[in-house]
């Protein structure tokens, strides 16, 4: 089977870059272009023929991505289902099945099959939770088996994979050397992959036998999303050595994997302060040729812990306007507790909120619907408003509880309006594109 990035060099369109370029009002041959080149990435899975077709990369409105998964505390599948649904029902556009309790190939089969989103995973959970249930020691973990693994969650329907292929032994050598951190490890699979490595010697086997892993992703045509394993955990470490030895490595590979054929795409952090957001983009897009950048929140403080969507959404909306294209969402219970229902929807809201901020100052002629929702909130077209907001359902539902006396105002006001003064004074002053479509200028 030929990869996305294949048929496109061979000039080929194929159906996803179709669906891709209809969906973002771009057109095929754009699309193509760009996945020839590895700026773009498509997610599809050639066993999951309802699966939602999404592209990744220059040019796309940036994407929102969702997490979910059980914990070794809170074990519950139904509830797992029941928050891939709302991400999906919130408009997330990618899944991130993250679970390392349980049933884990049950558990990932029962989420495919919930949702029609494009689901990722992080191999090494599972590899490591497996080790330590049989052998009672995760460092035990055979590379075999990890090879084994991967090939069998991609059978099984993911079409993306974070895979800690940038950590060797220079970056963890560069850890100790700078005296490690002051927010420590923050990845789950790089910290065990660390682990594993201090505790046996060897090269971690995902650099090591790179070119295996894009052999097994190429079979599934699934994109290798190089993971941040030495990410930082606090603004404190940003741009370290370690992280930047890290980054360095996974854009290098990024380029080697475009070469032999498999949709690559790069990690970033993590916890970022806001002046270096701009940077670390900037860095990531020369340095790995334009390819995909997915960044994890980021969080631009430490000490949000409660409202971290919100912290987390002043560094999206940055990384967005900067060239990130894929955002994972903060839930409200980051670093606190394991998701719940409410906390996956806010944090799916607050994330699409934050990269529409990012899209229409990276894309400035995307800002016609904003224009739309001005005028209608200008001129107390409430219905024609909510056609153009986010979270209409939300908006009514505010709206109606507390309902005004006059149709034409908001309780907010009342009698003293600004907007309805404003028209009293102006309404015969409106002209051109002010005058909204369908409404005569008095």
């Amino acid at each position: 089977m030929h990869t996305q990035i294949e048929h496109a060099r061979a000039r080929t369109l194929t159906p996803q870059m179709e669906a891709v370029a209809r969906d973002e009002g771009v057109s095929a041959e754009y699309v193509r272009a760009k996945v020839a080149a590895g700026e773009i990435v498509i997610a599809n899975h050639p066993a999951r023929p309802h699966q939602k077709i999404v592209g990744i990369g220059t040019g796309l409105r940036t994407k929102v991505n969702a997490s979910i998964g059980t914990s070794s505390d809170i074990c519950d599948l139904a509830a797992e289902i029941r928050k891939a649904r709302i991400a999906e029902e919130e408009g997330a556009d990618t899944l991130m099945e993250l679970s390392v309790g349980g049933d884990l190939d049950r558990i990932r089969r029962e989420v495919l099959a919930s949702t029609t989103l494009p689901v990722g995973n992080v191999p090494l959970y599972q590899a490591f939770k497996e080790t330590a249930r049989r052998h009672k020691n995760p460092a035990k973990l055979d590379p075999e088996f990890l090879f084994e693994l991967i090939e069998r969650q991609l059978a099984d329907g993911l079409s993306f994979m974070a895979i800690h292929c940038g950590i060797n032994r220079y970056t963890i050598e560069r850890l100790r050397k700078q005296g490690f951190r002051y927010g420590g490890l923050a990845s789950k699979g790089g910290t065990f992959m660390v682990a594993w490595m201090d505790a046996t010697g060897r090269e971690n086997p995902l650099y090591e036998q790179f070119d295996r892993v894009c052999g097994l992703m190429k079979r599934y045509d699934a994109i290798l999303s190089l993971g941040n394993g030495i990410r930082a955990g606090a603004i404190h470490d940003s741009h370290d050595r370690a992280q930047m030895a890290e980054m360095i490595i996974n854009c290098e590979l990024a380029e080697l994997g475009r070469e032999m054929g498999c949709q690559m795409m790069v990690e970033g952090p993590g916890h970022v302060p806001l002046d270096e957001i701009e940077a670390n983009i900037r860095l990531e897009k020369r340095m790995s040729g334009n390819a995909p950048y997915y960044v994890l929140g980021p969080l631009p403080i430490d000490t949000g812990a409660g409202y971290d969507h919100i912290t987390a959404a002043v560094g999206a909306a940055n990384s967005a306007r900067h060239g990130a294209d894929l955002i994972c969402y903060i839930t409200p219970a980051e670093h606190l507790a394991l998701p719940d229902d409410n906390d996956v929807r806010e944090g799916v809201r607050a994330t699409r909120l934050a990269v529409r901020i990012g899209d229409i100052a990276k894309y400035p002629d995307r800002r016609e619907g904003e224009k739309q929702a001005a005028m209608a909130r200008r001129d107390m077209r409430w219905q024609d408003l909510e056609q153009h907001l986010l979270f209409p359902q939300t908006a009514r539902e505010i709206r109606t509880q507390r309902a005004p006396e006059a149709s034409d105002t908001c309780t907010m006001c009342g009698d003293f309006c600004a907007m309805k003064k404003g028209m009293e004074v102006f309404q015969e002053d409106i002209a051109g594109d002010k005058i909204a479509a369908g409404i005569q200028a008095a």
